[in-house]
């Protein structure tokens, strides 16, 4: 496995991450795809808290594999249903409890898609409360991932001080959401790119 350097974190990550999305529901299956994962270099694991049972699938996993110290988890904050600053905590800590951690290494502000949803969950104090969560240090990177325009990405890139993000990208789609353009501008910002 080869590895990347994240230049503000000053993490090691494996090139290739494990999407845990589509797990199997049978958790020995879903088991040895982690077990092999982790044999074959990957230390980055990226879950949501909308995905069906997956973060909790992934703890257990972990937590029975013994491997929580040895990877980074990646989950993601499910904006398009946070409605009032109290479901940051409600949702944040049920999260913790599903993966059976009391931190997050990259948390995602999940499936952005306008630069005004992102203004909403602002007006909503996410801002304070991602600041006061790396504090604390239950949180240790900020992000978001996301699925609309390439202007709107911009103004969100340039609209908080983030620490990575993920876009979807690939050679059929380098104009499609962010793009190559966003990529870019990702890149002379200095703010990791991670591809789904």
């Amino acid at each position: 496995m080869r590895y990347r350097k994240d230049e503000i974190s000053g993490d090691q990550l494996s090139v290739l991450g494990l999407g845990c999305m589509r797990f199997p529901r049978d958790k020995a299956e879903a088991q040895r795809i982690v077990l092999a994962a982790i044999e074959g270099g990957v230390n980055f694991f990226d879950t949501a808290y909308l995905y069906p049972g997956n973060e909790k699938m992934l703890g257990a996993i972990l937590n029975t594999l013994g491997k929580r110290g040895n990877v980074y988890i990646a989950t993601k904050l499910p904006v398009a249903i946070c409605k009032s600053a109290d479901d940051f905590d409600k949702y944040f800590a049920l999260q913790l409890e599903r993966l059976q951690t009391d931190y997050i290494d990259y948390y995602f502000m999940h499936n952005l898609t306008s630069f005004a949803q992102w203004e909403a969950l602002r007006k909503l104090g996410i801002e304070q409360w991602l600041a006061q969560k790396k504090k604390s240090g239950q949180l240790r990177r900020v992000g978001f991932s996301y699925h609309g325009t390439c202007d709107d990405f911009l103004k969100i890139l340039n609209s908080y001080s983030w620490e990575f993000c993920m876009i979807q990208y690939n050679y059929c789609g380098e104009n499609y959401q962010a793009g190559k353009t966003g990529l870019q501008a990702a890149g002379k910002k200095g703010i990791p790119v991670i591809v789904m």
